[in-house]
């Protein structure tokens, strides 16, 4: 599945991924969605919000990886982004197996 929509830029696609990674274990604690939120501006929070509203968990790593394409990233800007994730999946005290394997598939896509 390609999609044909616009590119996200980094702060979209940062933002997306921070809801996956909230969103992998079935449940979207109030922390998570808090730390997203502080994460980005409200108005990415909005429109990545609606559109991964829509996506199942395999649409939304494609989605990812196809976005990932598009841009060029720094060693720091990389290590921010996986500090973030991590910081995410701590957010709620827990990290089951299914927020374990979504962050090496994320760790595969990142670097």
């Amino acid at each position: 599945m390609k999609t044909n929509a616009t590119p996200w830029n980094k702060a979209e696609l940062k933002a997306y991924i921070l809801m996956l990674c909230a969103k992998v274990d079935n449940l979207e604690t109030n922390e998570e969605i808090a730390l997203i939120k502080t994460k980005t501006s409200e108005e990415i929070f909005a429109k990545m919000y609606s559109e991964f509203q829509n996506d199942n968990e395999d649409e939304s790593i494609e989605k990812i990886e196809d976005a990932f394409e598009h841009h060029q990233y720094s060693e720091l800007e990389l290590c921010e982004l996986k500090n973030e994730i991590q910081q995410l999946f701590a957010a709620d005290r827990k990290i089951p197996m299914s927020e374990s394997n979504l962050g090496r598939i994320l760790e595969n896509i990142i670097y």
